[in-house]
């Protein structure tokens, strides 16, 4: 007998840093298999008027893939004093939820500020939700401390170089996040942005950017979510 899965609805719970990408897409592939909708959903203690820069890009960005796909739906809970699998079991049964995808970073991270198991917590308020913790290798690793708190940031083309801007303007090209080394007087450091739906990390020196290839920042964690 062939399943039928015209029920089935699925909800990506992302917390901010480069894996939310990942697990949208995860989620995406899954709904796209089952003729599902997808919900995406992140959860913030603080009001949204008082995010920092970094955050409120990452959430600008998942709305757009949420408004590019129209069986998608962003869904942000600001401004929570309830613990994370509270919310996130609210949301699951308002919107009919049957499948969860958890990021094993974002919930190690959300278990530090709920001080508790959000798996534990999740099986005990929806019992009947499948839950897929997915396990994410963070690429940008931050070890030592070699960067400043990213803040937004814009490129304007330069005859072939690009030229790091923190003013709007309307001739800019890509807006983004731009991590300065530390200790230098320079604009030195990374600019982090979205080519399409990929995201792009490119090396910037001296507030110039000659070349937007991606670079592989394995060894470097500018999120580190531990």
């Amino acid at each position: 007998m062939e399943a039928n899965f015209s029920n089935e609805r699925i909800l990506v719970c992302v917390y901010y840093g480069p894996n939310g990408e990942r697990l949208i897409r995860r989620g995406c592939q899954i709904a796209n298999m089952l003729k599902a909708p997808l919900y995406i959903l992140t959860v913030d203690l603080a009001p949204f008027d008082e995010l920092d820069a970094e955050k409120v890009i990452y959430i600008e960005q998942w709305k757009k893939f949420a408004e590019s796909h129209p069986s998608a739906q962003f869904i942000i809970k600001d401004n929570e004093k309830r613990p994370v699998a509270k919310v996130i079991a609210e949301v699951a049964r308002q919107n009919h939820i049957t499948q969860i995808i958890l990021g094993q970073t974002a919930q190690s991270r959300w278990e530090q500020i709920t001080k508790g198991s959000i798996i534990h917590a999740l099986l005990h308020e929806i019992p009947f939700v499948d839950l897929h913790i997915i396990s994410v290798s963070r690429y940008i690793r931050d070890e030592e401390g070699l960067f400043e708190k990213g803040i937004r940031a814009y490129l304007v083309k330069s005859g072939t170089e690009y030229c790091l801007t923190f003013s709007h303007t309307k001739d800019i090209e890509y807006e983004g996040i731009f991590f300065k080394e530390v200790g230098t007087d320079f604009d030195n450091g990374i600019f982090r942005f979205m080519n399409g739906w990929e995201t792009r990390q490119v090396q910037v020196t001296d507030g110039i950017i000659r070349d937007l290839k991606n670079m592989d920042l394995n060894k470097i964690d500018l999120n580190n979510t531990d």
